[in-house]
């Protein structure tokens, strides 16, 4: 076991026995530095001063993409669609978050080793029918591939990853799939440069060429919070050196999917920041590859303090805090929306925080709306977990096929409809 393994599962497993439970969990951003990453500086604030004017811009074709386009019938039709057509069509977005991105079981027994109970079709049904159109199933790989050179996936993971994908896609859904939880060895510094390249490339060609067949409503994410642990500026977009390395890996990723031709020359995929981080230094290092099917993917738990529980936290939305949504949505109009290269926002959301469900519903709804004037799909992080651990992430308790927190679940549909 892992050394990360080992200290997250000590760690987690004596805050969680008290309440019976006997698996480790996770929140999508697994490290509370984090909270550094929403900071605002005054700097910022008078340089984003534009922001009223900034989400008034988007033209009357953008607001009406998402209602014209009507979208593919087939699960295997890949139409040669622009990327901003094809995010038009993404509306309200769901994280399948702590099952197969968890890891420290045993072959398929992963899906389950965090606490949530097996997927199943009327699971991704229930999402479906709720109002969410599009889904997002993080992958953990490094337990399931073999050794070097040939890093061979296991046939059957990678069997039950498409089994559950072709439920979201039989929905007539958007599906996501990344490599998530890989920190232990994609390590984006010089140090290791080399060898995690050629394992990102051996594994994106491994993926591609398994979902070859399947048209555009399935996209590809090639790296998930990119980031040395522990590395200076972490969760504030690294070093020079790290920046430069996942510019790389983002390169190798998108050429590993197109060698594969067919259907993924033209897939949509994704490209991130280090740690998918929306702040200056980030966003200002990534480069963009020369791409025509391609968009960017960033995490935003904005404002850390109310999304999630810490230090400074707290719990009511009154407004005073809506500069910072502000913020960071003009720092991404200005760095990509307005230079045409989509943006998704592969995870945001709110903890529960001692019942403060119309509290998190007024701050969706600012949050999403100024999102949906930028034309940003938003895929909610939904861990599972509503009593155990700390981080409170869950609204649908997929053990029941009911949503726990209806009221989130509704102010999230709404915003579209």
């Amino acid at each position: 076991m892992s050394k990360k393994k080992l200290v997250i599962f000590s760690l987690v497993f004596a805050l969680l026995t008290g309440c019976g439970a006997s698996a480790p969990v996770d929140d999508g951003n697994t490290d509370s530095s984090a909270e550094t990453v929403q900071d605002v500086s005054n700097d910022e604030a008078s340089e984003n001063a534009e922001v009223s004017d900034a989400t008034e811009e988007k033209s009357s074709d953008d607001t009406s993409a998402a209602d014209s386009v009507t979208p593919s019938e087939g699960k295997y039709d890949m139409r040669d669609i622009t990327p901003k057509d094809l995010v038009a069509e993404m509306t309200t977005g769901w994280n399948l978050g702590n099952t197969f991105d968890s890891w420290g079981g045993s072959g398929l027994s992963d899906e389950t080793y965090w606490g949530n109970p097996k997927t199943t079709k009327e699971m991704i049904d229930a999402v479906h029918d709720k109002g969410f159109n599009s889904i997002r199933i993080p992958v953990t790989w490094y337990d399931h591939m073999g050794a070097a050179p040939e890093y061979t996936i296991d046939e059957a993971w990678m069997d039950r990853v498409e089994e559950v994908v072709n439920y979201a896609l039989d929905d007539g859904m958007y599906v996501i799939i990344n490599s998530h939880h890989e920190e232990e060895w994609r390590i984006p510094d010089n140090a290791h440069i080399d060898a995690v390249d050629e394992q990102v490339k051996v594994l994106w060609v491994q993926i591609a060429e398994r979902f070859e067949k399947y048209g555009d409503h399935l996209i590809f994410e090639g790296l998930n919070e990119p980031r040395v642990k522990g590395g200076q500026d972490e969760w504030n977009g690294g070093t020079q050196e790290v920046r430069e390395c996942v510019n790389r890996l983002n390169q190798t990723f998108i050429d590993a999917v197109r060698s594969t031709g067919g259907n993924n020359e033209k897939r949509l995929v994704l490209i991130t920041t280090v740690a998918d981080s929306p702040v200056k230094p980030a966003i200002n290092g990534l480069t963009i590859p020369d791409d025509e099917h391609m968009a960017v993917t960033i995490h935003a738990y904005t404002p850390y303090d109310f999304t999630f529980k810490s230090d400074n936290s707290y719990d009511t939305w009154d407004g005073s805090h809506k500069a910072d949504i502000d913020y960071m949505f003009a720092d991404l109009r200005n760095k990509f929306i307005s230079k045409g290269i989509p943006v998704l926002l592969t995870e945001y959301g709110a903890v529960n925080k001692d019942g403060n469900e119309d509290e998190v519903c007024k701050w969706v709804i600012y949050y999403l709306t100024k999102a949906k004037e930028l034309g940003i799909p938003c895929f909610w992080w939904d861990n599972g977990q509503f009593n155990a651990g700390n981080e409170f992430f869950g609204i649908f308790n997929r053990n029941t096929l009911s949503w726990e927190r209806e009221k989130v679940a509704d102010a999230i549909v709404e915003v579209y409809k």
